[in-house]
């Protein structure tokens, strides 16, 4: 049976992301999320947060469980689907509509090829 696991790296970045879009610090994203200073900083060491502080800032960014938590490297890599790609990037309001086009076009076509090796040698 595979292990499911947090990926609470790419938990950080996306959440330093938000925190970015939003013009905020580490600390108002304390206060606006309901999760202590401590609990984020020990996030950046490496720690994972309980289930509670991990709801709360699943809620205050709006990011999905779905996409931080799988059975270990590689086995998600080509299971999402693109759409769900496409979604996130083309309502991201800081890419002009052809850089949206740009970035979906690009990023598929790496992964089409990839999955290629990865299936062909």
């Amino acid at each position: 049976m595979t292990r499911s696991e947090f990926n609470t790296q790419a938990f950080l970045k996306a959440l330093d992301r938000k925190k970015s879009d939003r013009k905020l610090n580490w600390r108002q994203v304390a206060e606006l999320s309901g999760v202590s200073a401590s609990t984020l900083t020990l996030m950046a060491q490496g720690q994972k947060p309980d289930v509670e502080n991990l709801a709360r800032l699943f809620h205050w960014s709006g990011l999905s469980a779905d996409t931080f938590v799988g059975a270990g490297q590689g086995h998600r890599l080509f299971t999402e689907p693109f759409s769900q790609f496409t979604m996130v990037i083309c309502s991201d309001n800081y890419l002009a509509a052809n850089g949206r086009s740009t970035v979906v076009d690009t990023i598929t076509g790496i992964c089409v090829r990839l999955r290629d090796k990865l299936h062909h040698g």
